[in-house]
């Protein structure tokens, strides 16, 4: 029996390996899945985990307040060290660009394990932007042994890094599979319906927003919430969610400009289908995530990107998101085109999603199970 280890700490991870660790928990006894936790997200992790039915094999559990990226950096290689070692997998798989990703993978290549990279070849080529995210990306892609990318634009990313060409291999975005799957759920009556009456929402157009990125910190979160006031005071239909991330970097600001104003409505983090019976009910979103980027599309939802550069272009080039950064005029200005111009909203809904088509864990699974015979 072939053994995969799969680890993962964040809310976004959670939902993107959610359909790969589905597959490949079918696969017994020919492959058997272990799963491992780092809980650096603890309070936004653990609804995850249960929203999916995902239970760990492992919980590193390193959170701790005010954690920093040193504190998560020299945790996880202390904790994940033991569990490689009992387990001794064939294969470990991580995702994305977390502190933690990267880590596990440094780990796997000190005990000489292979790595399979889920979401591998985003490139920001912005060392700061996203911070620390994008040198995660970097580091983890000249260590993995297989680089499962969600478009052609990554994979030919990292052949242009000299990454070897058979191990590359352009799969979609997991992300999509877990959305269209939840969006089903959705349209078939799920419970989590009634959250919006529950929110008790006036009637009027919904912006939906998340802002949590480190590089946005400070004056940067500021200037999001400064133009939230601006679009709620001048459209008196609009009311604006508010997803917002416990770290106190984020929710600081968030709450000290917004926290009074009527129609803004400030929530913790809701589980996935609540989420996205959210972005379902949107007029529009403005985010700094990247995982939002890649789902929107799917929804026929315009998005507004608070950042300054993505290693996400594909959305963008195709016309479904537009980069605004953090300044404060120019989110206003790009948001009040799309709730005043049907036009311009009508060129930013895509007739299908660059980021795939909810076939990608499968593919993934069929490549893993080719990799270990």
């Amino acid at each position: 029996m072939k053994k995969v280890l799969i680890a993962f700490g964040t809310r976004p991870e959670a939902i993107k390996l959610a359909p790969l660790c589905r597959r490949l928990s079918k696969l017994s006894p020919d492959i058997r899945m272990v799963c491992c936790v780092t809980g650096q997200h603890r309070q936004i992790l653990d609804p995850m985990l249960k929203f999916f039915d995902i239970t760990p094999d492992y919980d590193l559990n390193i959170i701790k307040e005010d954690q920093t990226l040193f504190h998560i950096t020299i945790r996880v290689l202390e904790e994940i060290r033991p569990v490689l070692e009992k387990e001794r997998p064939d294969l470990v798989v991580v995702q994305g660009d977390t502190t933690s990703a990267f880590v596990v993978t440094l780990a796997a290549y000190y005990l000489k394990i292979p790595v399979a990279h889920v979401e591998a070849g985003l490139r920001s080529y912005d060392k700061f932007q996203p911070y620390p995210e994008e040198i995660n990306r970097r580091l983890l892609s000249h260590v993995a042994d297989l680089h499962f990318c969600p478009t052609s634009q990554a994979a030919e990313n990292l052949r242009k890094e000299n990454i070897p060409s058979e191990s590359i291999y352009i799969t979609g975005n997991t992300v999509i599979d877990a959305l269209l799957y939840t969006a089903r759920m959705l349209d078939e009556g799920h419970e989590a319906t009634q959250y919006l009456e529950e929110l008790a929402l006036p009637p009027g157009r919904l912006i939906l927003v998340t802002g949590h990125r480190r590089e946005n910190f400070g004056q940067g979160l500021r200037n999001l919430s400064l133009a939230l006031l601006d679009l709620v005071r001048s459209n008196p239909d609009v009311t604006v969610v508010y997803s917002v991330h416990p770290n106190p970097n984020v929710r600081g600001p968030v709450e000290a400009i917004l926290g009074a104003e009527e129609r803004v409505r400030l929530i913790p983090p809701p589980d996935y289908f609540r989420f996205v019976a959210l972005m379902k009910r949107a007029f529009l979103i403005i985010t700094d995530s990247g995982g939002i980027q890649e789902e929107a599309p799917s929804l026929k939802k315009p998005v507004l990107v608070a950042r300054n550069v993505t290693e996400r272009p594909e959305a963008v080039e195709a016309g479904a998101a537009v980069l605004v950064g953090t300044d404060r005029d120019r989110i206003v200005a790009e948001a009040q085109k799309l709730l005043h111009d049907p036009d311009h909203y009508a060129s930013m809904v895509l007739e299908s999603n660059p980021f795939g088509d909810g076939e990608a864990a499968e593919e993934i699974v069929q490549i893993i199970r080719k990799f270990l015979a």
